[in-house]
């Protein structure tokens, strides 16, 4: 498996990450894409510094990293920001511009700048010849944010022909569909296990297994049966093993294609064999 979103330089890892790391590789996850926002441009480094601590070591998952200001964060953003995303940009170990997009649910930045941060970071995605990784959450009963993330890709992203990831995915069907027809996979997380997410579900049996990743989103969403406690890599067979639910399949076959997935969008190669996940 894969956990193609994980924040693995969260402080709540300082004590265990080594041993974290040591749980996922024996859960079968043989790599982890570790996001790169910390809480704020000013950490945005650390996911890189992650990847590099663990490069090479036995009976680890390989770690690359992201780098982005997140929505939350936008209103710190400024030219040295910038300049620091483009130079971890160049770094072979970071593979993605992210995650990045809009939050109109806790609106921690204005919205007209989460909007031109947005938009920045995309024009730096694109000079880099970066995929982006999307950040979308919109305010109770709407979807003002999809609509806009939605407009924005379009006018502003589908020119490049790079491609993107929406990271766990929350929205409608029509969402994602607008979305993989923009060239992007769509990433469920955790949440899709909670009693109260059949629309995610939903969307999770609709869009088509090659163009889906698992992820987890740790150390938030842990999914059932461990809801509520921190998250952490290992858990994201939890998500493959509901996908194999819903979609009548086996969760090797949901391991193996997200797996294949991951591995052909960012065109690397997974360094070991996938272990057979357990009914």
């Amino acid at each position: 498996m894969i956990d193609s979103h994980a924040h693995l330089d969260s402080p709540r890892y300082d004590e265990d990450r080594e041993a974290l790391l040591q749980r996922a590789f024996e859960a079968g996850v043989r790599a982890i894409l570790s996001i790169g926002i910390g809480d704020g441009p000013a950490d945005m480094h650390r996911a890189l510094e992650i990847s590099r601590e663990y490069a090479g070591r036995p009976n680890l998952p390989k770690i690359w990293a992201t780098a982005g200001v997140h929505p939350h964060e936008a209103r710190l953003a400024d030219d040295a920001a910038y300049a620091k995303l483009d130079s971890l940009l160049q770094q072979p170990e970071v593979l993605a511009c992210g995650e990045i997009g809009l939050d109109y649910f806790y609106d921690h930045s204005p919205r007209d700048i989460q909007k031109s941060v947005f938009t920045r970071q995309m024009e730096i995605a694109a000079a880099r010849k970066k995929p982006i990784i999307i950040h979308c959450r919109p305010s109770n009963n709407s979807t003002d944010a999809w609509d806009d993330t939605l407009t924005m890709l379009r006018t502003e992203w589908s020119r490049t022909n790079l491609r993107g990831i929406l990271h766990c995915f929350t929205g409608e069907l029509h969402h994602a569909t607008e979305a993989i027809d923009l060239g992007f996979l769509i990433s469920f997380a955790g949440n899709i296990t909670f009693p109260k997410a059949q629309p995610i579900r939903d969307a999770a049996v609709a869009v088509p297994l090659d163009r889906m990743l698992i992820e987890t989103d740790a150390p938030f969403l842990a999914p059932l049966p461990n809801r509520g406690k921190r998250n952490e890599p290992a858990w994201v067979k939890e998500v493959a093993v509901k996908i194999a639910e819903i979609r009548n399949l086996a969760p090797d076959e949901v391991s193996s294609r997200t797996t294949s997935n991951f591995s052909a969008f960012f065109g690397i190669e997974i360094p070991a064999p996938i272990r057979h996940l357990a009914q």
